[in-house]
């Protein structure tokens, strides 16, 4: 397939401004700048990036962000019959699978995806790549609690500490404080573990950050597919060990998109598929599916 007819293809711009980007230099194949218009790539082997940002040149792959409400189960189906993920995925034609999990009682971002290989690499903690949550403990969090999540607490299945942790301004008080806490571990429970081990029991905990996507303004419940410029700050955070920039995960226009990619790529929804989405791009609230469905 020529080059920038698969740039195209994949949602990052139009054939002109694709041609462009190569032509200004701004793309490589296999890590060496392409400006040969006309050039061909295999889809299937041939990496490919502009600016830096890896491009999803298989199509067939698509990645949704929710912002997961408290009380559902993070999982496809569950036995016990509580709210699980099905009420988001059910008018997605293909088949979604969760990245990692959220604790019923934790809200926030999720990642569902169609792409086995990315949802490994995000997962698992050997890639790098980090969550971000803010905590409402009980009592008054001081400097030294911080500095202490920074430096490691001992849990029953071994150490760990903080990629990054501070106290939120105006969060703190004689009863509640407002924790952010960034890591990349994927064990269970981990953060509200963490808090409580020094003395901070979490009473609410939600995740708005994974990777280079930040929850911005979507509403709990709503669920949107990635813009072309979020996938590919997914696929180059999972590369390159989650050292990639923030985009936003909130409703089509929020955010400036990927690092780099200047606000060529396409937003919400890229390639016009059925989704449970209303005409912004993100789901409409479920009270409102509930409406059309007579549920």
């Amino acid at each position: 397939m020529r080059l920038q007819k698969a740039l195209a293809h994949a949602g990052v711009a139009s054939r002109r401004a694709c041609e462009s980007l190569i032509t200004g230099g701004r793309v490589t194949v296999n890590g060496r700048v392409q400006r040969e218009l006309g050039s061909r790539i295999d889809p299937d082997r041939d990496e490919v990036r502009v600016d830096g940002v890896i491009v999803q040149l298989d199509v067939s792959k698509r990645y949704f962000v929710l912002n997961k409400p408290r009380g559902v189960v993070s999982t496809m189906s569950d036995e016990n019959g509580r709210p699980d993920l099905r009420e988001f995925t059910e008018q997605v034609e293909e088949r979604l699978y969760n990245v990692g999990r959220l604790d019923t009682d934790t809200s926030g971002l999720l990642i569902l995806t169609n792409d086995g290989e990315l949802a490994h690499k995000l997962a698992h903690p050997s890639f790098g790549v980090s969550k971000t949550y803010v905590a409402k403990v009980r009592g008054r969090v001081t400097p030294a609690v911080i500095q202490r999540l920074r430096d490691g607490v001992e849990l029953s299945d071994g150490p760990i500490r903080a990629d990054r942790a501070k106290l939120l301004p105006g969060g703190s008080g004689s009863a509640h404080s407002l924790v952010e806490l960034s890591l990349h571990s994927g064990r269970n429970r981990i953060v509200r573990r963490m808090l409580a081990e020094v003395g901070h029991p979490v009473e609410e905990l939600v995740r708005r950050q994974f990777g280079p996507l930040h929850l911005g303004t979507l509403r709990s419940g709503e669920m949107r597919e990635l813009s072309a410029a979020e996938r590919g700050a997914l696929l180059s955070a999972a590369e390159d060990g989650g050292r990639h920039g923030e985009v936003t995960a909130g409703r089509p226009g929020d955010g400036k998109g990927a690092r780099g990619m200047r606000g060529v790529a396409a937003r919400g929804n890229p390639h016009g598929r059925g989704g449970p989405q209303d005409g912004n791009g993100a789901s409409a609230p479920r009270s409102e599916r509930r409406k059309r469905n007579g549920r």
